[in-house]
């Protein structure tokens, strides 16, 4: 019988989840009819490694209007100000320490805006490098349909066999849980944003309340789509123009990367912990199980492989994105267990007190 329901689930994630499958929308190049003035803002925190082509693909923008770089130094030890090199462009905030109640990043970003004037913000990651064209492609779509906000998944790095094993399937997971097609429907509550790169409107910022009103969140990209989209309208797609540059070489780096911030996810609860892995439990290991342990032949087998197969097809879409080969769609339900392991251990270290750490701060430590 939990077989046969699995099943059900699995139609239901394929037709009435908003086909997060398909691994879509992209923005293709576009040029907008109008070219206002952007602030683009980078918070960065110890980034001396990836920061000077990350700033070089900025000034390298092919856009009609005006545009400066805001540069936020969030009390970097490594150099990461002068690995940005000089340009008229370009302007260097020193970030103040982060007062109390403030998150790190949005901290930055909020001192970053305050130093702005252009009637568009870009918020982007001291680790993502952008096409030329990428800038007007993004002012394009907010404007046409207009928008109040553009945000994309970009492409996450994935050469090492940890990241082509593991990353794509992380970016399934988050189209899982947050379908870019209910996201993108002003009639749908759900909201999210990928917070490698957002562009918002200047004054739909203000009418949400400003940076200050989700000043805590350490989700700031969903926190953030969650407060635009209570009034205007938000968009979420994938970037063909833009890509990280940070590598996860080790299958321990992607490990601390969810561990971060996946207890948060779940609003360090145990309850929509148990729920979450009874879930995943239930969507990913039934139909292997039936394989497995039921007789070539039976009903239950050929449901649990009827099951098993509709998942690994729904990844595929996912991999031909990251151009990776169609057969790590079979270890789908192992990789599942790998992020269930993760999101565990996320929690475990928030009891625990001592949270994970990235750039010198704790993150999701008890109170």
């Amino acid at each position: 019988m939990i077989v046969f329901l699995a099943l059900l689930a699995w139609l239901y994630l394929i037709f009435l989840h908003g086909r997060f499958w398909e691994s879509g929308p992209a923005l293709q190049p576009a040029r907008p009819l109008t070219a206002p003035d952007v602030d683009i803002i980078v918070p960065a925190r110890d980034e001396a490694a990836t920061i000077g082509p990350v700033i070089a693909s900025l000034l390298a923008q092919d856009y009609a209007g005006k545009f400066r770089i805001i540069l936020v130094d969030d009390n970097s030890t490594d150099g990461t100000a002068m690995a940005a090199g000089l340009h008229q462009r370009l302007t260097i905030i020193t970030g103040t320490p982060k007062p109390a109640g403030w998150a790190g990043k949005l901290w930055a970003l909020a001192q970053g805006v305050a130093a702005s004037t252009a009637p568009l913000l870009l918020f982007t990651d001291a680790d993502i490098t952008h096409d030329p064209r990428h800038l007007a492609t993004l002012v394009s779509r907010l404007n046409t349909p207009r928008a109040d906000m553009v945000s994309e998944m970009v492409r996450l790095h994935c050469t090492s066999w940890p990241e082509r094993l593991l990353i794509p399937a992380f970016v399934y997971f988050f189209q899982m849980l947050y379908p870019f097609a209910q996201v993108n429907d002003p009639r749908a509550r759900r909201a999210a944003a990928a917070g490698g790169v957002v562009l918002l409107r200047r004054e739909a910022l203000s009418r949400a309340g400003g940076l200050e009103a989700i000043k805590s969140a350490l989700i700031d990209d969903v926190a953030l789509a969650r407060a635009m989209k209570k009034s205007g309208t938000i968009f979420l797609g994938h970037s063909t123009l833009a890509q990280s540059i940070r590598p996860y070489p080790k299958t321990a780096d992607i490990w601390a990367m969810v561990t971060r911030s996946a207890f948060t996810q779940l609003n360090y609860s145990a309850l929509l912990l148990a729920g979450t892995i009874l879930g995943l439990i239930f969507i990913w290991l039934v139909a292997p199980c039936a394989i497995i342990f039921s007789g070539i032949g039976s009903w239950r087998f050929f449901l649990g492989l009827s099951t098993y197969g509709i998942g690994a097809l729904s990844f595929f879409p996912t991999l031909q994105r990251y151009n990776q080969p169609k057969y790590l769609a079979l270890l789908l339900p192992g990789i599942a267990v790998f992020y269930m392991a993760a999101t565990i251990a996320s929690a475990v270290q928030h009891w625990r007190g001592t949270g994970a750490k990235w750039k010198r701060r704790t993150y999701g430590g008890a109170a």
